[in-house]
């Protein structure tokens, strides 16, 4: 995707400097900034302090982390420690976990002085498949979306709604579900995107930035405007990402997303989530009972940051200062409430069955 006209990944790695170059999304929309991580420390704490954020992205970044810590020390008890050191950053997202697991089961059996190639090697793939997978999403979900445009009049919009941010900027590009409103985009189809607010950390408006950068009809709306708009027949699709999904079709995504999908149910609106299979946790059936929620700085829910009528970026409180603040970051859509999985082998509904037919291989 592009900022200013000019391609980006959300993070790449720069040969000439030989280390990880991040765009810090703390400071978006209002301000475009790049970081070099150079420690191991600085990779732990951009994932804890989400200047990169979204499972794919979380996934790819421990990646480069365990690049780095083969890098220093490539010994056994050196990797294990990284390992612990970067799964501890964020509980609930399973990717971070999954390209942990791959990393040190790849590295392990080789011998300590191929290790450090190796991993960089590996992180380089992990971060160019999650390109692919995003692409491959992006071209089973425009399906959907063409089946909608044919049945609208002339010149009339499809009309999506979003939660949370699950665009270029929460994977390493394409996005999850932001990939097929850009292929919709890109093949002439008329679309308009709600962009739901998504409190705390007002990663709606990540959104808006992506698909105001890409010249995408969308309109910014408050969490909670969305069962409104479908009432009223304004949306034809929801269109989520998920941090993680359990092998029966349980979604974990931020915290808000469980009441769009009641919100759809109840107006009969699809509801459909965008799965990249690194993001299915095979070991856990219940995702209400087993998926362990994050609960985060209740600053986040006292506190807002944005542009100051000077121009300059603050943080102001929102809040009573005797007033406490409760920041559980994610719910579960349960699968009876989801339509189908968009998925980079296709389109599933939510059970088992549909996600072992997709990827036999994986269950």
């Amino acid at each position: 995707m592009k900022v200013n006209g000019t391609h980006y990944r959300s993070l790449w790695w720069d040969n000439s400097k030989d280390a990880l170059q991040i765009i810090d999304q703390r400071w978006l929309p209002h301000d475009f900034r790049i970081q070099q991580l150079d420690t191991l420390s600085d990779y732990a704490n951009a994932i804890v302090e989400m200047r990169v954020r979204g499972a794919p992205l979380i996934g790819a970044t421990a990646a480069y982390g365990m690049a780095l810590a083969a890098r220093l020390d490539a010994s056994d008890a050196h990797l294990n420690a990284a390992w612990d050191q970067l799964n501890a950053t964020r509980p609930t997202a399973i990717n971070l976990k999954w390209a942990l697991d791959r990393c040190r089961s790849a590295l392990l059996p080789l011998p300590v002085e191929a290790r450090a190639d190796a991993a960089l090697s590996l992180a380089h793939a992990i971060s160019d498949e999650d390109v692919e997978i995003n692409r491959r999403i992006g071209e089973h979900g425009l399906k959907l979306i063409m089946d909608i445009a044919k049945n609208k009049p002339e010149g009339e919009p499809v009309r999506l709604l979003t939660h949370c941010n699950a665009g270029w900027i929460a994977t390493v590009d394409w996005g999850t579900a932001t990939s097929p409103m850009y292929h919709a985009h890109d093949a002439g189809i008329p679309i308009h995107v709600w962009v739901d607010e998504t409190r705390p950390r007002n990663q709606g408006a990540l959104t808006a930035w992506e698909l105001g950068s890409h010249g995408i009809s969308h309109t910014y709306i408050t969490d909670n405007a969305g069962g409104h708009l479908m009432q009223h027949g304004q949306v034809d699709l929801v269109v989520t990402g998920t941090d993680r999904t359990t092998r029966q079709g349980d979604v974990c995504n931020k915290i808000g997303t469980y009441l769009k999908a009641l919100a759809a149910k109840d107006n009969d609106v699809p509801f459909y989530v965008a799965l990249p299979s690194p993001t299915i946790d095979w070991t856990v059936r219940d995702g209400v009972k087993e998926i362990p929620i994050e609960e985060r700085d209740a600053r986040e829910v006292t506190h807002v940051q944005g542009r100051m009528e000077d121009g300059s970026i603050d943080v102001t409180q929102v809040t009573p200062l005797e007033t406490s603040g409760g920041n559980p970051a994610f719910d579960v859509t349960p699968n009876r409430l989801v339509t189908g999985l968009i998925t980079e082998r296709g389109i599933c509904e939510a059970s088992e069955e549909g996600l072992c037919d997709l990827f036999p291989d994986l269950a």
